[in-house]
């Protein structure tokens, strides 16, 4: 249940990651799913941006890359989320654990109405363009992106392309769009 591989005590279950956080960050932990294929924590999101600095920087985590973001549109609860693949990649030395190898994943939602999540990209870099995809295709907004721009889409494209309820525009400057539900037979 939630296992993550455990070797000479430097690699940790997903349920000692949680039990970490909720001892650190009282209330900030909303929920926990350690049954599934990839445990993962939800992040209240006014939280997260601290959160995610001491996932990184406590000596015991040691969260220094992240390996993508997702977005994704939890429509019938009318909340939009961000998961983030976590992983703890030893370094080449110096740190107090050189086997620390682990993984985890943090979940942070919001009302699709007001869609605001911190940041994160000042502690992984890699945030950087996977805050710009989530925020063009999702329209998720991060409070403190050094440049949150449309990065798929063009400027003046309206909406965002992976909402569930999202209308495929049928024409875009003057130029006819086709879906796969006007082909006479649509090949998958």
């Amino acid at each position: 249940m939630g296992q993550l591989r455990k070797k000479d005590g430097c690699e940790m279950t997903a349920e000692e990651i949680c039990d970490i956080l909720r001892k650190r960050f009282n209330g900030a932990v909303v929920n926990t799913v350690l049954d599934a294929r990839r445990p993962y924590a939800v992040i209240a999101a006014n939280k997260w941006a601290e959160i995610a600095l001491f996932l990184r920087d406590d000596e015991r985590l040691g969260f220094n890359m992240l390996q993508c973001i997702s977005s994704i549109d939890l429509i019938k609860e009318n909340r939009l989320g961000a998961v983030y693949d976590l992983y703890s990649v030893p370094p080449a030395s110096g740190q107090h654990c050189p086997k620390l190898r682990h993984h985890f994943a943090v979940r942070v939602e919001v009302d699709r109405g007001d869609p605001h999540i911190p940041s994160v990209a000042h502690v992984w870099p890699a945030a950087d363009w996977h805050e710009r995809e989530a925020y063009d295709l999702m329209g998720i907004i991060f409070d403190g992106h050094p440049n949150l721009e449309r990065i798929l889409c063009p400027d003046d494209w309206e909406g965002h392309p992976l909402r569930k309820d999202y209308e495929f525009p049928r024409e875009y400057h003057g130029i006819p769009a086709t879906t796969e539900h006007d082909l006479p037979s649509p090949r998958h």
